[in-house]
């Protein structure tokens, strides 16, 4: 899987800016702090970029505001879920919502997904 040079500067600056939800994501995920597992942010994999992404057992995971109920959206995010299972990725979507409201569960969600 290639690196679009243009996916690379999206993500660089979608780091400067993450959501809320991306915030309170990233605090379980960063420094191996779920499980040992390395997660990434703002991950370039071809002309996409995923919001969290563990390359080593190629999970992706998305996390889904109110933008991504829009019809141009899910198109936008059916292409690259595509081309991410196409390039052997599993993808698990959350809503905002959940990580505000149920993060236990989505903590637990995310284990059962690595499957360690």
């Amino acid at each position: 899987m290639t690196r679009d040079p243009d996916s690379v500067r999206r993500a660089r600056e979608m780091r400067k800016n993450p959501s809320r939800a991306e915030e309170k994501l990233w605090s379980l995920l960063r420094d191996r702090r779920l499980i040992k597992r390395k997660f990434r942010r703002q991950y370039p994999a071809g002309q996409w970029v995923i919001d969290f992404a563990c390359p080593a057992i190629r999970l992706a995971i998305e996390v889904d505001g109110p933008s991504h109920d829009d019809p141009d959206q899910q198109t936008w995010d059916g292409l690259k879920e595509e081309y991410l299972r196409a390039n052997n990725w599993r993808i698990l979507r959350i809503q905002n919502a959940d990580i505000y409201q149920a993060f236990g569960e989505v903590e637990a969600q995310i284990i059962a997904e690595i499957g360690d």
